[in-house]
């Protein structure tokens, strides 16, 4: 029975609830054993903003007893003499329009957090924070909802709002976790597809301010800033043969040929229109069906992390959860990258733990003080950018972005990260001027708590999946950046090699005429080739910015920029290292990378842009057929230099080499428009060489100057060996040849 009433809170509890200031709303709201008159009653407290009459109903018993209302604002409270806690109990409320709604008390449900949990996070070693922060759908006693949690240490007070409390801040606060700093709170019938965000009061100001979820899976269509509950584990995976057999197999020694890819500017449905995407389902069509047929590799996306600026690329994330809304929904994602897989073509994805924006609904001063960036702007600012660096000292900072590198490789099967400007993680004077950073602990520039969060991603991400590749793109001359930890280097798997592709721009920039004196730009690179697992990369950065294209920046007539541009691409494709194309290059784009819109895809209605693309394709091929272009990319057993001496007529020949005797190649590239004749090379064997790839064939629009047939060797020494082959040089072309 429901007692005579006499409320069991104070005014200034009440007051305290409904006006979003109480700090620990549990001691307040939902069920509470109370001593009232020397006898134990069950005090049932509920904070309803929109209810002009409500009731606890007893679906067990049958029963509904109408909640006393105690405040004006909402505040509703029962006393039942004859019930005792646990209790299965629902509050129904009507709004006095007609609408009646039923639903599940979430302040009678106990912590999701364990203890454990609240710890591992506290240490910055919980690796699926994102399974316990955020929004997780859940069945919580036979009831299914939705378990919110945000870390916000230094808030006063914090509610979840969406259209299920019509946006009310306070309609719903959340329940603190000790010193955690971790608020927590089970809305149950919550559901798929409910756009939320979190009210935060900071402690100082008692400012209130709306912030996305840091761990959203799922976000709204910028401009619109909401967070989504998103089922991540209802897609089902049909790539179980790849993940098994990437589970097997190291990737070191097997051909990677990368194509870099801006999904928003790779094709349009309309090419200048910024909001005719292509959604992830169409590139699973397309995009998939030209990257196998050129014979690539891999894809790597540039960032498809939500961001709310398009100029920024991707590369200023404010949703690290979630993938950006303007290609489709999570599980389109998933889609694309499924396909991907079941085609053969590995999928790397860049990522971005260097920085963030200052969107005041994203990480920015996130709970009201500096949380997921530093305090001082020394540290934790970017003014080149208008960004703020993580501060890599918080444990609870690690945990977000070492689980946030996880997740993309196990909810979204990723088979590698590339970790963006890892230099301005690494020194502390990154960009910045004197007077405007802070020495470390010795005195030095470099970023201690950085560079030990970098040893530690890596290591924790080869430990749970050894054979996913992580990737830096770095730009100065650190050393052992993909060194393992644990003999002093920060433990990556592949570096960008900005040096090469710096020194060879630069030299094929030039006149033909002058390209004898810049001969060791060439020949320089071997000289450091196996200081780092490298990657050779003309990358979205080459492209823009005014740098021009790779084939605007090609010397000479129009034959000659497209001559170029294949003896440039076979030359890399030769070198040690492996490769990464940027979308355009493959057909020759004239005009410099425009996010804004579709790549120029009419070029090639015109015979040399198709006729390039064609020979990209066989060269990718040739790549992946010859074991020699890729076995030995780190080691000195895959290359030996037959010449690299004759800066006179600028040229250079040299092996590459495979595991088995039998796996060599001979690569010979001249790089002035002059044709050789008669050209002697000295070679490690004698017996029959052929022509397998000449980048001056007419077929790719060269001028036709071939060796055809058989090269017979013979014993005239040349270059230190006893064989030689007199060979004709095409005119800026690149020769593969294979010994029979």
């Amino acid at each position: 029975m429901v007692s005579v009433f006499a409320a069991s809170v104070t005014g200034k509890e009440v007051g305290r609830t409904v006006n979003f200031e109480e700090h620990d709303p549990a001691s307040i709201l939902g069920p509470h054993m109370i001593n009232m008159a020397g006898k134990q009653v069950l005090a049932i407290r509920a904070f309803l903003p929109r209810a002009a009459k409500a009731w606890v109903h007893l679906p067990d018993q049958d029963r509904k007893m109408e909640m006393t209302r105690i405040h004006s604002a909402g505040f509703f409270e029962a006393q039942l003499t004859d019930q005792k806690i646990p209790i299965s109990y629902r509050v129904v409320f009507a709004d006095g329009s007609g609408y009646v709604e039923e639903r599940e008390d979430p302040y009678s449900y106990a912590s999701a957090l364990s203890d454990f949990d609240l710890y591992l996070i506290g240490e910055g070693t919980h690796l699926r924070s994102y399974g316990k922060l955020g929004a997780n759908l859940v069945n919580r006693d036979g009831v299914e909802g939705v378990h919110f949690a945000v870390w916000a240490p230094n808030a006063r007070s914090v509610c979840v709002v969406g259209n299920f409390n019509h946006w009310k801040i306070g309609a719903h606060p959340m329940i603190v976790r000790g010193t955690s700093g971790i608020w927590e709170l089970f809305l149950p019938r919550v559901g798929e597809g409910e756009v939320y965000k979190f009210g935060i009061k900071s402690s100082s100001l008692g400012e209130i301010f709306l912030k996305t979820d840091p761990y959203a899976f799922q976000t709204e269509l910028r401009p619109h800033t909401g967070a989504v509950v998103c089922n991540l584990n209802s897609y089902k995976w049909g790539d179980d043969e790849w993940m098994v057999r990437r589970g097997r197999e190291s990737p070191f020694d097997k051909p990677i040929s990368i194509y870099e890819v801006h999904l928003g500017s790779w094709k349009r449905k309309l090419a200048n229109n910024p909001n005719e995407f292509l959604s992830y389902h169409e590139l699973a069509d397309e995009l998939i069906r030209y990257v196998k047929e050129m014979g690539f590799t891999h894809m790597e996306l540039m960032p498809v992390m939500e961001h709310p600026l398009d100029d920024s690329w991707g590369y200023q994330v404010v949703n690290y959860f979630a993938p950006t809304s303007r290609y489709g929904r999570p599980q389109d994602l998933m889609y694309l990258i499924d396909k991907c897989h079941q085609n053969g073509i590995g999928v790397i994805l860049d990522w971005v733990p260097a920085h963030f924006p200052k969107d005041e609904y994203g990480l920015a001063d996130f709970d009201g003080t500096p949380l997921y960036n530093h305090a001082d702007p020394r540290i934790g600012e970017h003014r080149e950018w208008g960004t703020l660096a993580f501060n890599y000292s918080r444990n609870e900072v690690r945990a977000f972005l070492v689980s946030n590198a996880l997740f993309w490789l196990e909810k979204y099967h990723a088979d590698g990260l590339r970790i963006d400007a890892v230099a301005s993680m690494l020194y502390l004077d990154y960009g910045r001027r004197d007077g405007e950073w802070i020495p470390n602990k010795n005195g030095g520039k470099e970023n201690l708590e950085a560079i030990k969060f970098l040893k530690y991603l890596n290591d924790t991400v080869h430990s749970q999946y050894p054979n996913v590749l992580v990737i830096a793109e770095e730009s100065t001359a650190w050393p052992g950046v993909s060194r393992p930890t644990k003999a002093g280097g920060l433990g990556f798997d592949l570096k960008w090699n900005m040096g090469w592709m710096h020194d060879t721009l630069e030299y094929f920039s030039k006149d033909p005429i002058y390209r004898k004196h810049h001969h060791s730009e060439l020949t320089f690179s071997m000289m450091y080739a196996y200081t780092e697992n490298f990657i050779l990369v003309f990358s979205h950065d080459e492209v823009v910015y005014g740098k021009r294209s790779i084939l605007n920046k090609m010397p000479g007539d129009y034959w000659q920029k497209f001559a170029n541009s294949r003896l440039c691409y076979g030359y890399m494709f030769a070198h040690p290292g492996k490769k990464l194309l940027f979308m355009g290059n493959d057909f020759g784009q004239w005009d410099e990378w425009n996010f804004r819109q579709s790549l120029d895809w009419h070029l090639l209605e015109q015979p040399m842009h198709r006729q390039l693309q064609e020979y990209l394709k066989h060269v990718n091929q040739l790549h992946r057929q010859y074991d020699a272009l890729h076995q030995f990319d780190f080691s000195y057993e895959g290359f030996e230099w037959i010449d690299f001496s004759d800066w006179e007529q600028s040229v250079i020949c040299f092996l590459r080499k495979g595991r088995k005797s039998e796996d060599l190649l001979l690569v010979v590239c001249n790089f002035t428009p002059v044709p050789r004749m008669n050209y002697r090379v000295g070679v490690p064997r004698g017996g029959i060489w052929t022509e397998i790839l000449n980048s001056d064939a007419k077929e790719y629009g060269g001028s036709g100057v071939r060796n055809l047939g058989k090269i017979r060797t013979e014993p005239i020494p040349f270059h230190g060996r006893n064989n030689s082959i007199s060979l004709t040089l095409p005119p800026l072309g690149v020769i593969f040849l294979a010994n029979e």
